[in-house]
């Protein structure tokens, strides 16, 4: 059963007072999406459980900070990508290199494609991009952040979001090509 707004309201408020009960209530209504969040950012599960337990010991930290502005979802969201980054970040993984090209990028490919692809087609094709691209096709394809927002989870410039995305969303383009 989902909880109501008022509920929902209910529940943050009483995390805000420390209530373990409610904690819990919170972590249950949360936890598989945001293990999916992390999951789709470091592409290994026993790091993704990691991401999402830091996550939420971080998130009641900080819930006296949420004020509303967003849904708790989107804001639990952005603190378990951010946690999923600096988790990349400690493995030393070559994340985003910036790059000082300038390109002007057209975002409008042609996906047509002459075979059938399924969802778990494209999902697995993601998995298997280089982490700089995964990371960016992921974040703008599925999690559907923007470019400038992207720019400012990952410290970039929105530039290199967008290259990197165009040149993600080719790798991905090609390997779903040969998936035949």
């Amino acid at each position: 059963m989902k909880p109501t707004k008022q509920l929902h309201q209910n529940i943050i408020d009483l995390c805000k007072q420390n209530n373990a009960k409610a904690q819990m209530q919170l972590y249950g209504l949360y936890c598989k999406a945001m293990f999916s969040v992390a999951l789709r950012m470091v592409n290994d599960t026993f790091l993704a459980e990691e991401v999402m337990q830091k996550s939420f010991i971080k998130a009641f930290k900080k819930i006296d900070t949420y004020k509303n502005e967003v849904a708790f979802g989107a804001w639990l969201k952005r603190i378990v990508i951010h946690q999923s980054m600096d988790e990349l970040k400690k493995k030393n993984a070559d994340i985003i290199p910036i790059s000082r090209e300038v390109m002007t990028i057209s975002e409008e490919d042609d996906w047509h494609m002459e075979h059938e692809i399924t969802v778990e087609d494209v999902k697995k094709a993601i998995r298997q991009l280089k982490e700089k691209y995964r990371i960016i096709v992921t974040l703008y394809l599925i999690e559907g952040y923007d470019h400038q927002e992207i720019a400012e989870i990952l410290n970039i410039t929105e530039n290199t979001s967008r290259t990197q995305l165009l040149r993600g969303k080719n790798e991905l383009k090609e390997a779903l090509k040969n998936r035949v």
